[in-house]
């Protein structure tokens, strides 16, 4: 039996009430997906072999793609890769002239997770202990503040091979002087320009004595950047998880700024594919459409198509992982199963003594939900997983109420009554003879 903690049992069953994915506890609830999880796994040790591996992860709305991004964090940070993640919108993108894409950057600093900090605003964190490693180092051997700064400057010498790598450089030893000194204004300083928030050149010049700021045209190189120092500072590389892409391809009118964000995505794929990169991996999660629509889709834009073009020979339920593109198929009624079962014993914190529901009422939910849903039931598990929380929170705040009778109304009867059609009564033979 594992217990499952109090925090971990309130955030998921909070998360999943209200339909959205859990940052906490999903190896409690986690069912399927065997193949694509191993094939991110693989990607991990190909950039811990000084790789890089770039994955599109599509899907139906509800399919599961935000909950496979959090999973494979989870495994990532494990794995002692830091992880930036962020959600692509309208004023949050790739590409853009107008502070959009260093918004994303913002964010995804912003969003920077380690196995010590799994909540994110793990920037400072990452910072410090690479000078504090570099800092116990040379006082062992007698150095003084200012040698200390100057060896920051020689340890990250390989940097300056990247865009404003030197930049960088400066803006970490003001970073160890503010530390030092305890200004926080400083260190501020030094956090912010790191996190891209400076407007200006001359801000950035007066406040740090640098003449670069990270603009909308070098997010990509900043990250490439980071990927080089994490390393340096002893993690395993970084990823860069991004959910919601269709937002490039159905709320962007313009085709133009369309086409500008799949020419970074391009440039992203060749780099990652041939090898120019190292160190660094990306998850990109999107609709079927953001995939497939040939208007305004990544169908549209040629060159970025054909990279991610589907193995034609992986059919009949053949699946193919070694490509960028993992599509997420549906939730077998075994899987959906096993997963009611996890969520009751998140409710249950571990104790099978303590569920509120038997498996026979697990069985009767899901005929239930497949009378309400159809096919989408097995298609987006979404809308059934907020339904089976809010039946078992009502069972939990009101002792004593039969989930019999809860169960029973018009729509949940295709698995009590023999007159319906051949289509349910086959799929309750299923459900009545399967087994846990």
């Amino acid at each position: 039996m594992v217990q499952i903690k109090l925090r971990e049992r309130s955030a998921i069953i909070q998360s999943l009430l209200a339909g959205v994915v859990p940052k906490v506890g999903l190896q409690h609830i986690q069912v399927g997906r065997k193949d694509e999880i191993n094939a991110i796994i693989t990607d991990l040790d190909r950039i811990i072999d000084d790789g890089a591996t770039i994955r599109f992860i599509v899907g139906r709305y509800g399919s599961g793609k935000s909950f496979f991004l959090n999973l494979s964090r989870l495994v990532a940070l494990e794995k002692k890769f830091v992880v930036v993640q962020a959600d692509i919108t309208p004023d949050r993108r790739l590409h853009a002239t107008g502070g959009q894409a260093k918004a994303l950057y913002t964010e995804l600093m912003h969003s920077m997770a380690t196995r010590a900090k799994p909540e994110g605003r793990g920037l400072p964190s990452v910072i410090e202990r690479w000078i504090s490693d570099l800092d116990h180092r040379l006082r062992q051997e007698g150095k003084s503040d200012e040698e200390i700064i100057r060896a920051i400057h020689h340890e990250l010498r390989p940097l300056q091979d990247f865009v404003s790598g030197y930049d960088f450089a400066s803006v970490l030893g003001r970073y160890y002087e503010g530390f030092q000194r305890g200004d926080d204004a400083l260190t501020a300083s030094a956090l912010r320009w790191l996190s891209g928030e400076y407007e200006t050149k001359g801000e950035a010049r007066d406040d740090l004595g640098v003449r670069t700021i990270i603009k909308d045209q070098n997010i990509y190189d900043y990250l490439k950047l980071w990927a080089a120092f994490v390393r340096m500072a002893g993690y395993a590389g970084l990823i860069v998880s991004l959910d919601e892409m269709g937002v490039l391809s159905h709320r962007l009118n313009s085709t133009q700024a369309r086409n500008a964000n799949y020419e970074m995505l391009l440039r992203i794929v060749n780099d990652c594919l041939q090898g120019s990169v190292s160190g660094i991996g990306f998850i990109f999660a999107g609709t079927d459409e953001f995939l497939a629509d040939s208007r305004r889709g990544i169908a549209s834009y040629e060159a970025l198509a054909s990279r991610l073009r589907e193995n034609e020979f992986a059919i009949n339920g053949l699946i193919d992982t070694s490509g960028p593109v993992i599509k997420l198929n549906n939730l077998t009624a075994e899987d959906l199963f096993v997963l009611f079962h996890n969520i009751r014993n998140v409710f249950a914190k571990g104790d099978p003594s303590q569920y509120l529901l038997p498996d026979d009422g697990l069985i009767q939910f899901m005929g239930y939900c497949s009378n309400v849903l159809g096919a989408e039931f097995y298609q987006t598990p979404r809308d059934a997983v907020k339904k089976f929380v809010g039946l078992l929170s009502v069972l939990e705040q009101n002792p004593g109420t039969k989930w019999e009778e809860l169960l029973s109304g018009p729509s949940s009867k295709m698995y009590t009554d023999e007159s319906k059609d051949e289509k349910a009564s086959c799929r309750d033979d299923d459900l009545v003879t399967f087994r846990l």
